[in-house]
Order: structure tokens, then C-alpha cells, then sequence
């Protein structure tokens, strides 16, 4: 990373008051609860694990779910879900949307609950808390393992405002709790790959030169699906260059042949996360940098 985007990193935080209330409403309920389920995104596992919820939740039981796998690179997200296996988690894959992946999470909570019944006389539904980043898909997952639309879903991060207990299709119970950031990302990447995906309010941050870092990342390992998607024979290795040759494909030029580059930044940013630039795994296992 050089030194300009390492700058534009370090001012990529993001902790409102609600983020603090959440992480003292888990501590206080952690009690209450067998399990936790841990929502990432398949795309960032590292990024989108939040230390603090490593912290609140100790050695709790957790099952580590990887979202968003239709849009991940499906031999990654093999090597990761072994990977956290192998930390002594439980982990799935799935796609929320589709359904993909829902069974075998199911699976893993049916032997959670047989272990449970194993250890006491008592037999009573498991009890699971479910906690993760804004916008990693928690909602979604919710409706599935519910088989209802009740909790509230979005692309922007931010929409599950408070704690609600709701119960699974097979009599579990389930916690829900609002996404919840860290106080200050100790790495700059970390902060950059949870605002590539989504996590982090556009809003609050300069999306041309978001979209810029993006490209950036991209051409190292993704050129050709840059190339192909922009149907571009050849591409700069500078990642401005090739910010504006994208523009000048798309027609997204000013009079006096201008770069319009914040049209360019929002259609980069919303077709990387909607998967149209391809299946791409921006942290790879083996690179794993946080843990």
C-alpha cells in the first residue's frame, strides 16, 4: 500500500454510539446463550471478523458462517471454511439469497444441540446469538433459519436497530443483535476491504478515491476480470489509468472530454459487490495478516 492510500485508510472509522450500546448489550446477554453464530463475508474473512466480538464472546461455542459465497471465489472459501475449522470452529458456507449452504448450517446446529442434550437431564432448545459486521447478511440469514421475513434486510449497513429474541423452524432460539464495527482499524486494510464491500456508509467517505483503492487491489490479482468486464484489450497497471480508461468505455465523460469520476466510482463500487466484475476473494487464505 503506498503512502496516499495508506492516508485515505487510516481515515476510513466508523464507531457511532449505538456500536457501543451493542457491544454491552451482547456482554450482558452472552449468558443466555449455547452458541454464537459469527456472520463474515466470504469475500473479506479476515477483515470482517471483528476482534471485539472475539473478545466479548471468549470461549463460547461459535459457528463461523461465510456469506455471500456467490460472490466469492468459490476454492477460497473451501480453503477458509477448513481453515477456521481447523482454529476449533465449526464453519459453513452459504448464500442467503438462494438458500445455498442452509442445510449443512442446520446440520451443524442439530449436533450442537445433541451435545448438549448429552451433557444434562434437562432438555431444552438451544439457545444461539447471532453477531457480525453491518451489512454481512445477518438479516438474510435470519429469514432463512427463521422461515420468516421478520427481521428487516438491506444493502446498507445499520438496518437491525435493536435486540429481539426470535425463534428457528426447528424450536431453537435466536438472539439478534445490531452489526457492530470496532472502535479503530489497527490495519488500514481492514478498513479499506470492509468499505470495498459495503460495511461502511458511502456516505461518509469519498467514494472516487474508495473506488480508486478498489482498482487498485483488482489489478493485482484480478486484471483480466477487469479487462473482461469493462471490454478492454489491455489495461494500465496505474490504478488512475485505468480509473479512466473504465470511464471513457462507459461514455462517463464531462464536455471538454472530462472524466466524470464519481459516476465511474459508484458504477465500479455497486458492480464489485453485486458480483458483476466476478467471484472475487479480496484476502486469501494463507495471507491471513489479522486474527
Amino acid at each position: 500500500m503506498d503512502s496516499e492510500s495508506r492516508r485515505f485508510a487510516a481515515g476510513i472509522n466508523w464507531y457511532p454510539g449505538h456500536m457501543k450500546k451493542t457491544r454491552e448489550m451482547m456482554q450482558e446477554n452472552l449468558k443466555l446463550v449455547d452458541a454464537v453464530i459469527e456472520v463474515i463475508d466470504a469475500r473479506i474473512p479476515v477483515s470482517s471478523r471483528n476482534p471485539v466480538i472475539d473478545e466479548i464472546t471468549g470461549k463460547k461455542t461459535r459457528v463461523i458462517v461465510l456469506n455471500k459465497i456467490d460472490l466469492a471465489d468459490s476454492l477460497q472459501t473451501e480453503l477458509w471454511k477448513k481453515a477456521f475449522s481447523a482454529d476449533g470452529m465449526h464453519a459453513a458456507a452459504v448464500n442467503c439469497t438462494s438458500g445455498a449452504g442452509i442445510k449443512d448450517l442446520m446440520q451443524i446446529l442439530r449436533l450442537l444441540q445433541e451435545e448438549k442434550d448429552s451433557r444434562t437431564v434437562r432438555k431444552r432448545p438451544l439457545r444461539l446469538m447471532i453477531a457480525g459486521v453491518p451489512n454481512v447478511g445477518k438479516s438474510s440469514l435470519i429469514n432463512k433459519l427463521t422461515g420468516k421475513k421478520g427481521a428487516r434486510t438491506g444493502d446498507r449497513p445499520g438496518v437491525t436497530k435493536g435486540k429481539q429474541w426470535l425463534s428457528l423452524v426447528n424450536g431453537m432460539q435466536l438472539l439478534d443483535t445490531p452489526g457492530i464495527l470496532w472502535p479503530k482499524f489497527e490495519d488500514p486494510n481492514v478498513g479499506l476491504n470492509l468499505a470495498f464491500c459495503g460495511s461502511i456508509r458511502d456516505e461518509i467517505l469519498d467514494v472516487e478515491t474508495l473506488c480508486l483503492e478498489l482498482i487498485k487491489v483488482l489489478l493485482q490479482e484480478y486484471q483480466d476480470l477487469l479487462k473482461t468486464r469493462y471490454r478492454l484489450e489491455e489495461i494500465s497497471d496505474n490504478g488512475l489509468e485505468a480509473m479512466e480508461q473504465i470511464a471513457r468505455k462507459r461514455g462517463f465523460i464531462f464536455s471538454g472530454n472530462r472524466i466524470d469520476y464519481e459516476r465511474t466510482a459508484r458504477t465500479v463500487l455497486d458492480e464489485f459487490r453485486a458480483g458483476k466484475i466476478g467471484r472475487i476473494t479480496l484476502e486469501q487464505c494463507g495471507k491471513r495478516e489479522r486474527q
